[in-house]
């Protein structure tokens, strides 16, 4: 049994990653950190874990976390995860960062898009990004694993064997996306308010979404050369689930099972990629670790739909998954 720490425990992330890892055969959670007060136990944040797991939320420094923990799972902010994890690699822990702070190969990057210094800026480049399917054998040897955005992984996922097999052009790749409101996390914000959200569709940080360079830098890592992506996240009046419809213009004339056959080659024998013949959409994968992808050639252009759960997939399930790929568990284990 290993022993787990959750930390930044009141979101909607981390409640996800408490209900995988409840039901998980190997994952044991003994700590839950917060700045609540007064150490309340967090079925009182989380009401649907009360008889399921009643254990304090604490406010401990790293060091206390990782003389009680094996695993860290970081489900804070960007910037103040980086603050933390140093330590708790120096304590022997393995972290599991939620955050974008070791998403992005370098400090200039991180800096243009989060407007902040990074402080732990020498170990960006080198750190595990968590997708096992492009990157099984990094992730299984590392201390610290970048969990990716949910964004990110709904168009990487469908872009990067093509890239890699040179069949798309990378000066020209749009991305449009639409995601569940829980993606906006739990804090209240305008844009997330009932009444605001409710029955309408709403695009958001149009061509400034902190997914961009992430994008970028991971299919440039497949492709050889940085890629120019046009990523266009909107807001849908839904609680869970991202769709998205990616366009991009092939470098020679391509028929649909020919791509279709590049997707089911890189993926063979994954469990969490299906590549299906029909529209997916976000039901198909509500509640589950799948991403699920489609091709179309529509007047000469490649267009791929993919869809995941966000809270899932695009963020807890993909952590688990990453868990257990570190500690040479079966990928599906707690998962299926």
């Amino acid at each position: 049994m290993i022993d787990v720490a959750v930390l930044g425990a009141t979101g909607y992330t981390a409640l996800e990653l408490i209900k995988i890892l409840l039901r998980h055969p190997e994952a044991n959670v003994v700590v839950a950190t917060s700045r609540q007060d007064g150490q309340p136990p967090i079925s009182t944040v989380h009401p649907s874990l009360v008889n399921r797991l009643d254990i304090p939320l604490e406010d401990l420094d790293p060091q206390q976390v990782a003389a009680r923990a094996q695993c860290v799972f970081s489900c804070l902010p960007h910037t103040a995860s980086a603050s933390i994890v140093p330590s708790l690699l120096e304590a022997g822990a393995t972290v599991i960062d939620f955050s974008a702070d070791y998403r992005l190969d370098d400090a200039a990057t991180y800096l243009e898009w989060y407007g902040l210094e990074h402080c732990d800026a020498s170990r960006l480049g080198q750190v595990a990004y968590g997708l096992p399917e492009l990157f099984r054998p990094l992730v299984a040897q590392a201390k610290l694993v970048a969990n990716p955005g949910c964004y990110s992984t709904s168009a990487i996922l469908p872009l990067a064997p093509l890239a890699k097999a040179g069949l798309i052009e990378l000066d020209d790749i749009i991305v449009d996306s639409k995601s569940g409101v829980s993606g906006a996390g739990r804090s209240p914000k305008l844009m997330t308010h009932f009444p605001e959200c409710n029955e309408s569709l709403s695009a958001y940080n149009v061509g400034r979404h902190r997914h961009t360079p992430e994008i970028e830098q991971i299919i440039a890592r497949h492709a050889g050369a940085r890629p120019e992506v046009i990523f266009t996240p909107q807001l849908a009046p839904m609680d869970r689930g991202i769709l998205s419809t990616i366009y991009a213009r092939p470098t020679r004339p391509v028929t649909e099972a020919e791509v279709a056959a590049v997707l089911r080659e890189a993926y063979r024998g994954e469990r969490f990629v299906r590549i299906v013949d029909h529209l997916p959409a976000t039901k198909d994968t509500v509640d589950t670790n799948f991403c699920d992808i489609t091709v179309r050639i529509v007047r000469g252009r490649i267009l791929l739909i993919s869809c995941l759960d966000n809270l899932v997939k695009g963020a807890a399930g993909a952590a688990v998954q990453n868990f257990n790929c570190v500690f040479g568990l079966p990928e599906t284990t707690g998962l299926l």
